[in-house]
């Protein structure tokens, strides 16, 4: 029988108050441990197919990041930045008490990049799903054209088709992968139907300026450790010449037949990543 998550949820302090994170948990607690942190406008639901897959060797945690899924929604959408993201997760991080590995898409990659460029951070290794050190303004402008509306949708068929438009660059999911997603990617309304699972009030911080061109070579300088990076072979966000220059201090893949950003639900990816953190298993670690 595959492996099945468990709901749960934390607290964390901010902004004088306590908020609750929701996430999910899977395999064994006395298991090497891997958080995995999802997209902007998506939840840690993204990650079942990944977290099953790897649930048999390892503990893995998917959050829902603050603002999404079961998560609570924060008082001032300018709260909706990296640095509150980090402080939220690094209760999870208190949870393993002991380094881990860290897997982010997009958002997730950037709080990943973060948090292991700081000081004394506990992250041994590092996967980063389409996101890199250099953001361009054209790729930051299409995400922004979509964040932060919040389509009713009369059914869940709806809004898969809705997915499906949107989120094309996904890759070539198949039927069942698609629902899955929606069924994941949305909440019933109190009137009947439903609408995305997150605040629209995410989108608040980056409508705030205009897009432009976002560099964070330096915070990628701070880190060493051992990095896998994987790319969408038509990615608009994580460009080919960023990709290369991140393949000089990092293990690189591409993910062929999709953009921004590979879902992570094909078993090819799935082996790449897995192998990967299994390669950093030490002696010692308990396994089942």
């Amino acid at each position: 029988m595959p492996a099945q998550p468990t709901l749960c949820e934390t607290i964390y302090w901010h902004e004088n108050g306590f908020r609750r994170l929701a996430y999910t948990a899977w395999g064994d607690p006395a298991a090497p441990p891997v958080l995995c942190v999802h997209g902007l406008t998506r939840t840690g639901r993204d990650f079942d197919t990944l977290a099953a897959a790897l649930a048999d060797r390892f503990h893995v945690l998917c959050p829902d990041l603050p603002g999404r899924g079961g998560s609570d929604w924060l008082p001032d959408p300018l709260l909706y930045q990296p640095p509150t993201y980090i402080a939220a997760l690094t209760n999870l991080l208190a949870l393993f008490a002991r380094p881990v590995a860290w897997v982010g898409t997009s958002l997730g990659g950037i709080c990943g990049m973060l948090a292991a460029a700081a000081p004394g951070a506990p992250i041994e290794r590092l996967v980063l799903n389409d996101i890199g050190p250099f953001l361009p303004e054209a790729a930051l402008q299409r995400i922004g054209d979509y964040v932060g509306a919040a389509p009713y949708f009369a059914d869940i068929e709806k809004a898969e088709a809705w997915l499906r438009h949107v989120h094309a660059p996904f890759g070539k999911l198949t039927d069942a992968q698609w629902r899955h997603l929606a069924e994941t990617s949305v909440r019933a309304l109190p009137q009947g139907g439903y609408t995305l699972h997150y605040d629209p009030a995410i989108a608040m911080p980056t409508r705030a300026t205009p897009p432009r061109d976002l560099d964070m070579w330096p915070i990628w300088d701070r880190i060493d450790l051992p990095m896998l990076v994987l790319r969408g072979a038509e990615s608009d966000l994580l460009l080919p010449d960023t990709f290369a220059r991140m393949a000089t201090k990092a293990r690189t893949h591409t993910v062929s037949e999709c953009g921004h950003a590979p879902a992570l639900m094909d078993a090819p990816t799935i082996a790449v990543v897995r192998d990967f953190l299994l390669a950093g298993l030490r002696p010692g670690w308990a396994t089942v």
